[in-house]
Order: C-alpha cells, then structure tokens, then sequence
C-alpha cells in the first residue's frame, strides 16, 4: 500500500474509533463477557435475489440497482464490533476507486434490528462510513425474507445486564453482486480492503469486457 494511502487509512480508522465511541450507547455489562455473535446455524446456502427495503430517502428497490455492482450486507448500527470493521473495510476500498468507478457501486446496509434502528439513524450511521453505502431497513418479515435469500442468519440475544437491553447474534458476510444482479461471491468477515477492491474492480467491466481501471 502507497505510503499515503497507509497514512490515510490510520486517520480514516482514527476517526472511525473516536466517533463510535461517541455513537455507541454506554454499556454497563462489564462484568460479564460479550456472547454477542455466537455461532449460528446459518439459513440455506445463498442463491441471490431482489427485494425492496426502505431507506431514509424513500424505498429501494435492489432491481433498479442494474448496471451497478452492488455489495449486501446484514448487521444492525448497534452492533458493538463486527459491523464497524466489515464497514470501514468497505469504505477503505471505496475510497480506493476512481469517479467513474464509483459511481457504478452501491452497498446496502441492511439492517436486522428494525425495532431500534428507524430510517434517521440508519441514514447516519451508514453514511458516516462513506456516502455510496445507503442503510435500509423494513418490516421484520421483509428484513427475514431478504435475509434468507442472501443465506444471512440472526438472532436476539436478550441482556438484561447491559444498558442496549439486548444484542443480536448475526452472520458477517458481504454479498457482492455483479452488474445483472446475480451473487457473484460471497465475502468473509473482516476481508481486507484490498480484497474487496479487486473484487468489485473484477466486476467493474465494460461491455468490450476491458477494466474501466
């Protein structure tokens, strides 16, 4: 990585660490260790679909999203660990793209926790990241049914211990879905950013079939 890029990535994750400090409600539990994200006995395998979830800004449809690469993945904005680094990996790799690229890539934040995450605090949570990356929620079936067709699992896990009241135990993976709107590869937790990057540069091409790089 180019010395500028290491230096912007530490003020990047810098700032990221001071503002969740400041975005996270206080968790008085210390006494007792996490069991946030346990295993889970995870849905069907992927298949990949479409399926319309609402955002800040209106709905949104993933159908109308052709022509874009566009990255899926589940977590909630209270999420104490996992969502914040698969979420800064992403928008390390996004700031890595040029203009052109970047405006054929979009990332859905879906949220799994519709109770507590309503539509202005998703906004800002997710756009804190990187403006390409848009949170969106629904219903609590219209969340498990987008779920299941991307193999996403979750699950409440009651806290009477901690000030948030409860956590949810959820897969980390990110869905990467090329062009024409099928799953193209499915991305383990905590990737690097430059894996990420060659993944939606990959799929980032041309109707000739050249790189737009």
């Amino acid at each position: 990585m180019p010395r500028t890029s290491l230096i912007a990535a530490i003020l990047f994750l810098t700032g990221l660490l001071i503002w969740l400090v400041a975005w996270e409600p206080s968790d008085d539990s210390g006494k007792n260790p996490d069991p946030g994200h346990l295993p889970l006995e995870l849905a069907a395998p992927p298949t990949g679909g479409d399926f319309i979830l609402d955002a800040a800004t209106g709905p949104v449809d993933l159908a109308s999203l052709r022509g874009q690469v566009v990255l899926v993945y589940f977590g909630y904005t209270w999420c104490p660990d996992i969502c914040p680094t698969n979420l800064a990996f992403i928008a390390m790799a996004l700031r890595e793209l040029t203009p052109e690229e970047l405006a054929r890539v979009r990332v859905l934040f879906v949220s799994v926790d519709p109770e507590r995450d309503d539509l202005s605090r998703l906004a800002g949570y997710a756009a804190h990241f990187h403006p390409n990356i848009l949170g969106v929620t629904g219903t609590a079936e219209q969340v498990a049914q987008a779920a299941s067709l991307y193999g996403a699992a979750y699950r409440r896990t009651d806290r009477s211990d901690s000030a948030m009241g409860y956590l949810i135990d959820h897969s980390a993976s990110t869905y990467v879905l090329d062009p024409s709107g099928h799953l193209a590869r499915t991305l383990e937790h905590a990737t690097a950013p430059a894996e990420i990057l060659a993944a939606i540069r990959g799929l980032l091409v041309t109707d000739s079939g050249k790189s737009l790089q």
